[in-house]
């Protein structure tokens, strides 16, 4: 079982906007990003997790006990954690996503009737692709590093 964030493992009082319309605002779009990452638990073309990040963003500038709750939901929750921890994606989750994007981009062709915007749509498909395979860090690649950093000290 995963552990549980605390509130001492959260955002401090400094980094919670003061003025409280800016807060609510932030409080807000924490809301709108957690909606749009329960979209996208539902929709295979729509990002789950960068929206959990995004909101838990949100949260810890305006309410640390969402920002606990995205840190402690059962399945983003730990995602969200390495994400901000510098970890990245699992290995796993970056196949997953690689192949969701193929898949949906492929099915999706089929209903665009121009080339030029089957080449466009292609085009989109590459860039999440290449941004997740070269930009995001593996999990266990950081891990790997870190423990080499850590036994060479």
């Amino acid at each position: 079982m995963d552990e549980q964030i605390t509130p001492s493992q959260t955002t401090t009082p400094s980094t919670i906007t003061k003025n409280p319309l800016t807060r609510w605002l932030w409080l807000i779009a924490g809301f709108i990003f957690v909606g749009l990452g329960g979209i996208g638990m539902l929709l295979p073309v729509m990002p789950t997790t960068v929206f959990f990040i995004c909101a838990a963003a949100c949260f810890a500038r305006s309410s640390p006990r969402f920002e606990r709750w995205v840190l402690n939901l059962p399945h983003i929750g730990p995602l969200v954690r390495d994400y901000r921890s510098g970890l990245g994606m699992p290995r796993r989750a970056k196949i997953i996503a690689i192949s969701t994007i193929a898949v949906v981009i492929t099915l999706s062709s089929l209903a665009i009737p121009s080339w030029k915007g089957r080449l466009a749509a292609y085009a989109v498909a590459l860039i999440g692709i290449a941004y997740i395979a070269l930009r995001v860090p593996t999990r266990e690649r950081v891990l790997a590093e870190r423990a080499q950093l850590y036994d060479q000290q």
